[in-house]
This record gives C-alpha cells, sequence and structure tokens, in this order.
C-alpha cells in the first residue's frame, strides 16, 4: 500500500511541476499516467483481497 501512495504522491508533484513551468507539459501528461497506473493498481490490490473465505 505504501507503494501507490507513493505513484500518488509523484504522480501530484510531477503534474504540478508540468503545469506550473513553461515548456514542461510533458511532466504533466506522464503524472497522469503515473496516477492512473497507481488507481489501476489499488483497484486490482482490492479486488484480490476482497476474495478471502469466510469461516
Amino acid at each position: 500500500m505504501a507503494w501507490i501512495l507513493l505513484l500518488i504522491i509523484v504522480a501530484i508533484v510531477l503534474g504540478l511541476v508540468g503545469a506550473v513551468a513553461h515548456g514542461l507539459f510533458y511532466l504533466l501528461v506522464i503524472g497522469v499516467v503515473v496516477f492512473l497506473a497507481a488507481l489501476l493498481l489499488s483497484a486490482a490490490r482490492m479486488r484480490r483481497s476482497g476474495r478471502k473465505p469466510t469461516r
């Protein structure tokens, strides 16, 4: 779970730098891609952990 949080923080930082700095639009795009990857990872992790058998 710490990796997903780290990916989200990196995505926010890249997005902010890409939006503020002139000529670094590619960092904004990379930030969005990293954020989407973090969301997909967390969704897959939640789906996998939901299949525990009950006793």
